[in-house]
């Protein structure tokens, strides 16, 4: 009898993965899930110490959640954006706006990270159009950024390994490693950073003042900042947004990943009435923004953002993510004398264990993910560097089992 595993190998192309190596293996297949922990078909436990890619907030299955989801499609599951507008899509709207950095005043919605980027990238470029400086055409990005896939976000990302090869389709930006390198001239459209910690990087976490600094270079030299709050939104740094722990507004902030919980694809780019101000005009001017999407703000994934949100203050989250942040500083801190760590990061609800000088080749850091998996504990390498983000629901025990298993496998691995 053929499995689903079989099915898997022979059908589907997974994303970021080396196909040949998934297809010499058993795939793990995932068929329920409950709070932090998932179930595959053979009903194996594992927690998620990822978060399934740094999306779930609260726990799969969160009473909450699920049943705003039932609710909203008792009465509609989608309908278009283009023309029309809907009841859950407002009210998110407003909620956000309540929530952000103090000065963002719209919202533009989105399906993913990568699109609620590329909305930015195009609004700053569309905005100087429009104020009459067309010569502002240029993006400056951060050396080993990643904000997405799309090519406009491809464009503005700096792993090599991720985008090197789509270069031929993208347009150049002038690419920085601090803040000394930014540059002298009066062409810049937008500065585009991940705040406080570069994610895809290996938890790279910016030094203390950067993200205030930028902000203040933005404002001597006119360029607009975009935040990319895409991993490090709705708590994970233990502010709702990291922007918050410098007192930075950007003028657009693009949100995503934990918006619906980790429920469904919605995105969101939140930007200045300013900027808004800058596209009203008569029709025949084209001021529009031609830019959308045939599920923006889906009312099942605004629905569940609203819930998200409701279970934040209902269970007093971010209070409790200060108590879990501590446990996790203090677990990661008995790592250090472990063979091979050379280095520990973390920034609220995110921790980073670094491995040595590994070869990329050597894939260390997916090999202490592979024993993690044999021992129940679910995460993904960056490199080799391994990151733990769970849920927030994590219990204490749940936190030390994920730890301990880290240490462990570190051990088989490399110990």
């Amino acid at each position: 009898m053929i499995s689903l595993a079989d099915n898997d190998r022979h059908y589907i192309w997974h994303p970021f993965t080396q196909m040949k190596e998934w297809m010499e293996k058993e795939p793990l297949v995932v068929e329920s899930g409950e709070g932090a922990v998932l179930r595959d078909v053979q009903g194996n436990e594992f927690i998620d110490a990822n978060s399934s890619i740094w999306t779930n907030l609260h726990g799969h299955r969160h009473p909450r959640i699920t049943q705003a989801i039932k609710d909203q499609l008792d009465r509609i599951a989608h309908s278009s954006f283009l023309g029309l507008s809907n009841v859950p899509a407002v009210e998110l709207a407003e909620k956000l706006v309540g929530i952000t950095p103090r000065g963002l005043t719209r919202v533009f919605y989105s399906d993913d990270g990568s699109t609620a980027m590329e909305v930015a990238i195009k609004m700053a470029l569309q905005y100087w159009q429009h104020r009459g400086q067309p010569r502002r055409t240029r993006f400056v990005a951060f050396t080993d950024a990643y904000h997405g896939d799309t090519l406009g976000a491809v464009s503005v990302g700096g792993i090599d390994l991720f985008h090197a090869a789509y270069k031929p389709l993208t347009f150049d930006v002038v690419r920085v490693g601090r803040l000394a390198d930014l540059p002298t001239n009066d062409n810049v459209a937008a500065v585009c950073i991940e705040p406080l910690i570069q994610g895809a990087a290996g938890m790279k976490v910016w030094p203390a003042g950067m993200l205030r600094n930028l902000r203040a270079w933005c404002d001597r030299t006119g360029a607009l900042l975009i935040a990319d709050e895409v991993m490090t939104g709705f708590g994970r740094t233990g502010k709702m947004f990291a922007c918050e722990h410098e007192g930075v507004t950007p003028d657009l902030m693009a949100v995503a990943k934990g918006l619906t919980g980790g429920y469904l694809p919605l995105a969101a780019t939140l930007t200045t009435e300013e900027l808004f101000e800058a596209f009203l005009g008569e029709y025949a001017e084209f001021k529009t923004f031609f830019h959308g999407h045939s599920y923006t703000a889906n009312q099942l994934g605004c629905a569940a953002a609203l819930a998200s949100l409701q279970v934040f203050e209902e269970e007093r989250t971010l209070e409790k993510l200060s108590c879990l942040s501590r446990q996790l500083s203090v677990g990661l801190e008995r790592l250090r004398a472990l063979p091979h760590v050379s280095d520990l990061r973390q920034i609220g609800f995110i921790g980073a264990v670094e491995l040595g000088q590994y070869a990329f080749a050597d894939r260390i850091g997916q090999k202490v993910c592979d024993v993690m998996r044999e021992r129940g504990v679910l995460t993904r390498a960056l490199g080799n560097v391994v990151p733990i983000m769970p849920p927030y629901c994590l219990t204490y025990e749940q936190l030390d089992r994920v730890l301990s298993v880290l240490a462990e496998s570190i051990r088989v691995v490399v110990g």
